[in-house]
């Protein structure tokens, strides 16, 4: 099961052939004293070079109540409800754990998955795009109101006097030359 670098928006879906017991030992990685990872099952089973946790799911089809498995798809991962038909007896039939694996979790690193047991793949879906509408805006008030032709495209800044400019650096410079006076005197003495 190849995961590219690319991939953006498929959904995994997997049934954990394990009793409930099972699971928190199969879903929990194992750290040693060094820190590092020791043993996953859960990485033993998937295969995988690179999973982020944040986007998987494991938990039993039962905690879905009235809104079964198939709602769960579409209402909560986005799958088209068409893909989900297709699949819909099987999806119905689904007891006891499954995982969802989102294309987030590989975290763009191109990799090959390699699911045994207790694994079995269900099926791979897409998520479904929000259709793009260019729909005009409902109210006239939001369209705003036309603006006047312009005739000239980038308006000038305000030009400065150069005689003002002037004015100004012949006050300044007695001001600036009386407080460096000061402060030398400040210094020596």
């Amino acid at each position: 099961m190849r995961v590219s670098a690319t991939e953006r928006g498929l959904v995994r879906l997997f049934a954990v052939d394990l009793p409930g017991e099972e699971i928190e030992n199969f879903r929990t990685p194992k750290i040693n004293s060094d820190g590092e990872l020791a043993d996953w099952p859960l990485d033993d089973a998937l295969g995988f070079s690179f999973l982020d946790e944040d986007f998987i799911e494991l938990f039993p089809v039962s905690d879905l109540e009235d809104l079964g498995l198939t709602g769960y798809m579409v209402e909560g991962l986005g799958i088209a409800q068409k893909d989900v038909d297709e699949d819909a007896t099987r999806l119905a039939a689904q007891k006891g754990w499954v995982l969802v694996v989102l294309s987030a979790a590989f975290g763009g690193v191109a990799q090959t998955l390699t699911p045994k047991s207790p694994l079995r793949w269900i099926g791979t879906y897409k998520e479904e795009a929000a259709p793009i509408q260019f729909t005009p805006l409902p109210d006239t008030s939001a369209k705003g109101a036309p603006l006047p032709p312009e005739t000239d495209p980038a308006p000038t800044p305000a030009q400065r006097s150069p005689y003002l400019t002037l004015l100004v650096a012949l006050v300044a410079l007695p001001l600036c030359a009386a407080f460096l006076g000061l402060l030398i005197l400040w210094m020596i003495g």
